[in-house]
């Protein structure tokens, strides 16, 4: 199992995966993202994105950059985090978060902030409980949103980047390949390419 980068084509299969867990997908696209991949099938077994949001006055308070060159007031949120059924309790989370946190320091974040109802899960990693009035303006506005929308649990967390930890049941647990799977195959699809191959169109509209 690995942790990489997500492929352009590989935006449907995100996407659906994303609206069958009832996650956010505001301002979605694929570059954001990492797909955590079985080395042996080449099955994606789960996913997540960093968001980095603009906060210079000349950008709107929901504006995203680009994840090379942001400015140095720019926020770093983890987000969307899934999955899928069969790979869960096997480390796979734990690893999309650790590439996440790993790619902010990269990127010369110090913080990144989670805005989640699952903030017992983070807090094993390190992720601490922050006050709301502590948070920067557009992540006050992402909480609001999400507690609107698909989060209504959903809570501030911080954690700084050198302090992130992954406890060793975790990562024993992401290097023990899964009993009892069958082979799958890594032959791309046309659906991995978003092509509804009964109309022959894109399955969804992703502004190009």
């Amino acid at each position: 199992m690995y942790v990489r980068d997500a492929k352009n084509r590989e935006e449907v299969w995100l996407l659906d995966h994303i609206e069958a867990m009832g996650l956010d997908e505001t301002a979605f696209r694929s570059r954001d993202y990492v797909v955590a991949v079985d080395e042996a099938s080449g099955e994606k077994a789960g996913f997540g994105r960093i968001r980095i949001h603009k906060t210079d006055g000349a950008a709107s308070a929901n504006a995203d950059s680009d994840r090379a060159g942001g400015r140095a007031d720019d926020v770093c949120e983890l987000t969307s985090i899934g999955v899928l059924e069969g790979w869960r309790e096997q480390g796979v989370g734990a690893h999309v978060v650790e590439r996440l946190v790993e790619y902010a320091g990269d990127e010369g974040f110090d913080t990144v902030y989670a805005l989640t109802g699952e903030g017992a899960y983070l807090a094993q990693f390190g992720f601490e409980r922050v006050e709301e009035s502590e948070l920067p303006a557009v992540l006050r506005d992402r909480l609001e949103d999400k507690r609107d929308g698909v989060d209504p649990d959903a809570v501030p967390l911080t954690i700084d980047v050198d302090r992130f930890r992954m406890p060793d049941r975790l990562r024993e647990a992401f290097k023990r390949a899964p009993e009892g799977r069958e082979d799958v195959s890594n032959d791309e699809s046309a659906e991995d390419f978003g092509i509804d191959t009964e109309s022959a169109t894109y399955k969804y509209d992703t502004g190009r």
